[in-house]
């Protein structure tokens, strides 16, 4: 009866041997975790104050402005650089988790801020693209808008140029992200699809004659804006014209030049 008591001492004694040596080899990589936290911070905090600095200085706002999105921040707390340099300072704090967390070696929230930190760079580059897009289509519309502005479908096919660069920017974004890939893709080619068999189902299955007529009446309008907008650029240079020539001295008009002290007579005698 007597061994018992002794292999319980035994195995006592060994499982907190095992503990202590757990806690010794766990209390190293709890302060080297938490050093990387901290320095991770402050570079974090340092690198985002810069970075607005210079993004502000650069001229991110007047792109923010190009793009549209500083109308849509209006009442908002921060602006499109404050929410950049935001986005940045939460990427590095993800970063910074990442080493952190591979102080402990292999484990799960390593795994998964991996896939995150592997994802950051693709985000980014996805923001870029659709402010880029943004700009590009703001811009474009407004030449159209301003290069059509006589005639009354100049602002319509504005707007249709924004709206066709803006959804290739943003499916370009969606799949530089990875994003809704095997979604926006075939909805895209739906899209096409549909309206291509509109079209053919709809001027080739009997309704020729009416679209005939609307196409007629459209083309008929925009050629009669057009004209009457090439007629007033017309008029507008003859009223300058008379008005130059009714400006004139009398002289420069009879063709007798600015000479003074005669006539045109008295010049061939």
């Amino acid at each position: 009866m007597t061994p018992f008591p002794n292999a319980l001492a035994v195995d006592f004694t060994g499982g907190l041997n095992d503990a202590w040596s757990k806690v010794a080899q766990f209390v190293p990589k709890l302060i080297g975790f938490l050093v990387v936290l901290a320095i991770g911070w402050f570079v974090s905090k340092l690198i985002a104050r810069v970075l607005d600095r210079v993004l502000r200085k650069v001229g991110s706002e007047k792109l923010a402005e190009r793009a549209g999105a500083a109308k849509m921040l209006e009442g908002s707390k921060y602006d499109t650089t404050g929410i950049v340099c935001k986005v940045v300072y939460y990427a590095l704090l993800l970063i910074t988790l990442q080493l952190g967390f591979g102080v402990f070696g292999s484990n799960p929230v390593s795994t998964m801020l991996n896939g995150i930190v592997a994802w950051i760079p693709r985000g980014i580059v996805a923001i870029v693209l659709i402010v880029v897009a943004m700009a590009v289509a703001n811009i474009v519309r407004d030449i159209v808008t301003n290069a059509l502005s006589s005639v009354s479908y100049g602002k319509t096919i504005g707007t249709a140029v924004w709206a066709c660069i803006v959804a290739l920017g943003l499916i370009a974004a969606l799949g530089q992200a990875g994003i809704a890939t095997s979604v926006t893709q075939p909805v895209l080619y739906a899209a096409l699809a549909a309206g291509a068999g509109v079209v053919i189902v709809g001027v080739g299955g009997g309704l020729i004659g009416p679209m005939r007529q609307r196409w007629e009446r459209m083309l008929n309008k925009a050629e009669e804006e057009t004209m009457k907008a090439r007629g007033g650029n017309v008029g507008a240079y003859q009223a300058g014209r008379e008005d130059a020539l009714t400006n004139q001295p009398v002289q420069e008009r009879e063709g007798h030049g600015p000479m003074t002290g005669g006539t045109g007579d008295d010049r061939f005698q």
